[in-house]
């Protein structure tokens, strides 16, 4: 091969505008073939081997490992892969950095006193948030209520808000809120309250129950959404016909009390609804009714139509 049709590779390397240690390397790993060799036995190259070095670079900038190089030289459909692959490995990387960066904010413009609570509450879920801890909140919660799978699934996954890959501060703040609600121990001297259906007799039937609320809740979300005080309704009688027919009572005015009773406050899970509430609405707008809201405002809608003391007395002679 004549040197009009050939180049050296110093030559090569001086058109490409790249060091000889950096052809010799891509020849060497068998991306950069040479065409032949002098007579002197040194590497030649022709010149389609500038667009190759050059395509490589370009390859190489995108971070891609040199196998994978080779891999793309073969031809489109294998570059496309390739870059499919790349994009499904940078899409958690991405999301970590924004939750960094969105982390770094929340520490900027509060009190020493504010920044090492927001610390605090950083370190201890990681970033991302591992929502597992939430998931298994839940589903200590939820266990004794015998549930089948398929119905804990869905209540876990409507109680568990998933990490958004472009974060706020604020919603980096709300997932430390929510992990230090799940994890907290209770204060000296009380003990957490078993959830109300656990409260019922052995023949209680949970799916029953939580099948009827989500329809109540349903039926109540327009009402939270228009700001209506709760009150009697269409969505209340749906609340408790959930909890009558699990129960096997019916529904009247001593069933009504006695719910009361049951129903009373939970203030830890009303805290985690009120942060999963935050985190479910754009800055600006009316709060997101949740299931926690919507069980807030239902069991304030029965308390307040429930009657009065004289009326909580005849009942419970019936």
């Amino acid at each position: 091969m004549t040197g009009s049709t050939s180049w050296s590779i110093g030559e090569l390397a001086a058109r490409a505008g790249v060091t000889v240690k950096t052809v010799r390397f891509y020849s060497d790993q068998g991306v950069l073939p040479e065409t032949g060799r002098s007579s002197g036995g040194h590497r030649r190259y022709g010149p389609e081997a500038l667009g190759r070095l050059r395509l490589i670079r370009s390859l190489r900038t995108l971070d891609l490992p040199v196998p994978d190089v080779g891999r793309a030289l073969e031809g489109d459909d294998a570059l496309e892969e390739l870059i499919a692959d790349r994009l499904r490995e940078l899409r958690p990387q991405l999301t970590a950095l924004r939750w960094r960066e969105a982390a770094l904010h929340l520490l900027t413009d509060c009190s020493p006193q504010e920044r090492a609570r927001r610390l605090e509450l950083i370190g201890a879920m990681g970033l991302p948030p591992d929502t597992d801890v939430l998931a298994r909140f839940w589903r200590r919660w939820l266990f004794p209520a015998r549930l089948s799978a398929p119905l804990l699934a869905g209540i876990v996954d409507t109680a568990v808000p998933a990490p958004p890959h472009d974060p706020t501060p604020a919603q980096v703040l709300a997932f430390g809120r929510l992990r230090a609600i799940v994890t907290a121990p209770c204060p000296p001297g009380v003990v957490d309250r078993p959830p109300a259906p656990q409260r019922f007799d052995d023949g209680f039937r949970p799916a029953v129950l939580y099948s009827g609320l989500k329809e109540a809740y349903d039926l109540a979300a327009p009402e939270l959404r228009a700001g209506r005080a709760p009150a009697g309704g269409e969505a209340l009688d749906r609340f408790v016909a959930a909890w009558a027919e699990a129960g096997g009572a019916r529904d009247g005015a001593a069933f009504r009390w006695r719910l009361t009773g049951v129903l009373a406050d939970e203030p830890r899970l009303d805290h985690y609804w009120d942060v999963v509430s935050e985190l479910a609405t754009p800055p600006g707008a009316p709060p997101e009714p949740t299931p926690g809201a919507a069980e807030a405002w239902l069991r304030e809608a029965l308390a307040s139509s429930a009657g009065g003391p004289e009326e909580r007395r005849a009942c419970s002679c019936e």
